[in-house]
């Protein structure tokens, strides 16, 4: 596993100090090649590393780590062995030597800041078939981000998995490491080889990340320019979040933020014009495969009546339809959609009367959670042709996933089967008003990525300023009780608050001016660079916990926690 070099460190302390004692004891030069032993070469300068490395014996397959270490004022004999004075500095100048060693070994694992990393395959880039495999049900969200936190370098997660994506947000401790883990554990819950997933994933970190979800959430990166559904599915993803232990500051902030930025947007800009979602482009692919002069007359059957089967309903009768026949389970949702949209005859059939309907209708809308075709070849062969008038061809608009109608369908000569993939025809027009629209909403989704990221670089200052209000606060009590200790037991409870208020009135106003050096959240002009200096020197000067080893105690809780 990657993590083990990350504590190198320790091993490497364990054979330095192992070697060092050995040497002080006896200064052989004899030691067997064989044996993995640390050869140390003083050079009398400046202490510090000059150059530490790992030899490999090729004729015993060991390996010996080799260092040469510098030291000030280190007297060497005639025959290059230490005196025994000069053997102790060099000792403590090894250590020294070590403590840099280690320090850096995990700095090159954990001097990358925890990374917020979007793995994604979308309608852009992975096929249906590909698509549906992956997909995972809002009632299953919860399990998914539990599993994905469970995983050795992820720390945070959620999951946006709808009809046109399957997308995973995590905070990864370690970038390349979490999305290894992620890959393998979308491959796992599929049943789709990683190097598959691979050749049609795309990744995106931070900003990126950020940026992306922001022009999700305001419709942008769907196939209807400005679609309202998605928002909703956003909306979803946090309400569904609350509570999860995996759903953390940093993740559901960013959800948050892209909720924002999807009001505004459809707000400021008129994105929303015209099909803003699957659902209406899905009537507007039906009527432009219809002749106009049946556009009144065709026989639409709508199956499922849930959130995206109600939106088919609803915008058939925006585009002048007056009848339609709806299939679902029950009549209840149904009955609910007739009392809301007056005027208009929907007529209820129950799912064993689906094969009749069909027989008598033009065109199909399908939008059930069904994760077996509903519609094969065979279910399609032996239907009444459909009238010359009306196109000559029956029409399955298939809007759901896993797909409701096979595509086998499309063999036939009296059927066309049209799946969300299909919906690109219906956003083909009005090229240069959607880039204009989307100009705009880009302008407001930078200013909003701004915001966001100075949000998220003030946490990084959240530890130091915890740390050394703590720090403050151990001082302030124990001198406060040193002071109280001097008094009669009898002193006034209004004199000891007083004493109380005193003490805290100057802890908060010495910490004033620090705390103030720690802000990084856009309100001045102080940089993010600027900000972390003052929290290293901060850390520095009062011995703070840095936030290298907090991430390092992460990784190994997480590691621990999964070998057991």
């Amino acid at each position: 596993m990657g993590v083990s070099s990350t504590f190198a460190g320790a091993k490497i302390e364990t054979l330095l100090v192992s070697n060092t004692t050995s040497s002080s004891m006896s200064m052989s030069a004899s030691a067997s090649p064989a044996s993995t032993g640390l050869l140390c070469k003083p050079v009398a300068a400046v202490a510090r590393v000059k150059r530490c490395h790992l030899i490999k014996n090729k004729r015993s397959n060991s390996r010996i780590i080799n260092c040469e270490v510098q030291t000030i004022g280190q007297k060497v004999d005639s025959n290059n062995v230490p005196s025994a004075s000069a053997s102790a500095s060099a000792s403590a100048s090894s250590l020294s030597a070590l403590e840099q060693l280690k320090t850096s070994a995990a700095d090159r694992y954990t001097k990358e800041r925890s990374s917020i990393v979007v793995i994604g395959l979308s309608i852009h880039t992975t096929p249906v078939e590909m698509r549906e495999k992956l997909a995972i049900p809002e009632a299953e969200w919860p399990r998914a981000v539990g599993e994905l936190c469970g995983l050795n370098h992820i720390e945070e997660a959620a999951v946006l998995s709808t009809c046109n994506r399957m997308e995973i947000y995590v905070l990864a401790l370690s970038r390349h490491r979490g999305i290894k883990e992620v890959t393998e554990w979308m491959s796992k819950i599929s049943g789709i080889p990683v190097s598959e997933i691979r050749q049609h994933r795309f990744l995106l970190y931070d900003n990126d990340a950020t940026q992306h979800l922001f022009e999700v959430s305001a419709g942008l990166d769907s196939l209807v320019l400005g679609e309202g559904q998605i928002l909703a599915q956003v909306k979803q993803v946090v309400k569904v979040g609350q509570g999860l232990v995996g759903f953390g500051r940093n993740i559901s902030g960013l959800f948050k933020h892209a909720i924002t930025v999807g009001k505004r947007v459809r707000t400021e800009t008129n994105i929303s014009a015209g099909a803003v979602s699957v659902s209406s482009a899905a009537v507007e692919l039906a009527l432009m495969k219809l002749p106009e002069s049946s556009h009144a007359t065709a026989r639409m059957l709508v199956i499922g009546a849930g959130k995206m089967g109600k939106l088919v309903i609803k915008h058939l009768v925006a585009k002048g339809c007056t009848k339609m026949v709806v299939v679902n389970r029950s009549e209840e949702r149904v009955a609910a959609i007739r009392e809301e949209i007056k005027d208009i005859e929907i007529i209820y059939k129950p799912q064993e009367e689906m094969l009749r309907c069909a027989a008598e209708a033009d065109v199909i809308f399908t939008s059930t959670a069904s994760e077996t075709p509903l519609f094969l070849k065979e279910n399609v062969t032996d239907l009444p042709p459909i009238y010359e008038n009306v196109g000559g061809l029956r029409l399955f608009i298939d809007i759901s996933v896993p797909r409701n109608v096979g595509s086998c369908v499309n063999d036939l000569e009296t059927a066309r089967v049209y799946n969300v993939d299909d919906l690109k025809e219906v956003v083909a027009a009005n090229k240069e008003d959607r880039l204009r629209k989307a100009m705009e909403a880009q302008a407001i989704i930078g200013e909003e990525s701004k915001q966001f990221q100075a949000w998220r670089d003030s946490l990084e200052t959240v530890p130091t300023i915890k740390k050394l209000r703590a720090y403050a606060e151990r001082i302030r009590t124990a001198e406060l009780e040193k002071c109280l200790s001097k008094f009669d037991d009898d002193i006034p409870k209004k004199s000891r608050k007083a004493v109380d208020d005193l003490s805290r009135g100057i802890v908060n106003k010495i910490l004033h001016g620090p705390m103030q050096h720690l802000r990084c959240d856009g309100s001045d002009s102080r940089t993010l660079s600027e900000t972390l200096e003052n929290m290293h020197a901060l850390n520095r000067m009062f011995s703070l916990e840095t936030q290298i080893s907090v991430l390092e105690q992460k990784i190994r809780s997480k590691v621990e926690q999964n070998q057991k």
